[in-house]
């Protein structure tokens, strides 16, 4: 292959790259966590990729060594070793230590929403799923409970306790950014606790298909500076207030 080629290859690789890792940001990446609990489904997410491409890497490797031998001129033996060193070691050994180590490492972060639980008492928040959308209410708003459609907001840094519940089918809250899913079934009430590091808005979707409108069934979590989260939720009590004036 000449330099043009190598070159070619080269690019043609920064490029696919460069695309992969575009995919890695975003307001639903999970591979760009804002809180302590989404940091942990990150890391075990790398630790399995790094995993399966070292898995990757020695399979080909193995696969291409008898095309290497040919092209040598060495003979390739199609007899299989008699210590069955593959059998055993390969084909049960290897993979029985890696995946007891992925589930062993997996029990140990288990919960996952544990690590957003910093001792500090959790703000506490209603979600009620419903084909399609999220209501939630704000218990401890200035003027009483707010219920508001669509958007959760939550003070930046403190730990946030919210009761999920469904009105109709089974539904799954999921903040990528923030947290893993936990699931809205109908009669029950599930818990997550999520936690926003920096203010900001984090994109959410309903993570379990329920029906045509499935899709669309998002919302938002709006994370606001501590000392700014109640004056966010008296304004929003008193708008909420004018239009049901109206």
């Amino acid at each position: 292959m000449g330099t043009h080629g190598g070159s070619s290859l080269v690019r043609g690789g920064a490029i696919a790259a460069a695309a992969a890792l575009a995919g890695c940001a975003g307001p639903l990446s999970t591979l760009d966590p804002a809180g302590p609990a989404a940091e942990r489904v990150a890391t075990l997410w790398w630790i399995m990729l790094a995993g399966a491409t070292l898995i990757l890497v020695g399979v080909c490797l193995l696969a291409v060594i008898p095309f290497l031998q040919a092209r040598r001129g060495s003979a390739v033996s199609s007899r299989p070793p008699g210590d069955g060193v593959w059998l055993w070691g390969g084909g049960l050994a290897f993979p029985f230590v890696t995946l007891l180590a992925l589930l062993v490492y997996a029990f140990a972060i288990d919960p996952i929403d544990d690590a957003a639980r910093t001792g500090e008492a959790p703000v506490r928040v209603q979600a009620l799923a419903r084909q399609w959308t999220w209501t939630f209410t704000h218990e401890d708003a200035p003027e009483g409970p707010l219920t508001l459609e669509g958007r959760l907001h939550v003070p930046a840094g403190r730990p946030v306790e919210v009761a999920i519940a469904s009105a109709d089918v089974i539904h799954s809250f999921w903040v990528p950014r923030l947290a893993g899913k936990r699931d809205a079934i109908p009669g029950r009430v599930n818990t997550i606790t999520i936690l926003a590091e920096e203010p900001g808005t984090y994109g959410a979707v309903c993570a379990e298909y329920c029906g045509v409108g499935h899709a669309g069934m998002t919302f938002e979590v709006v994370a606001h500076a501590p000392t700014a989260y109640a004056d966010a939720l008296a304004r929003l009590a008193e708008q909420d207030a004018r239009e049901a004036r109206r």
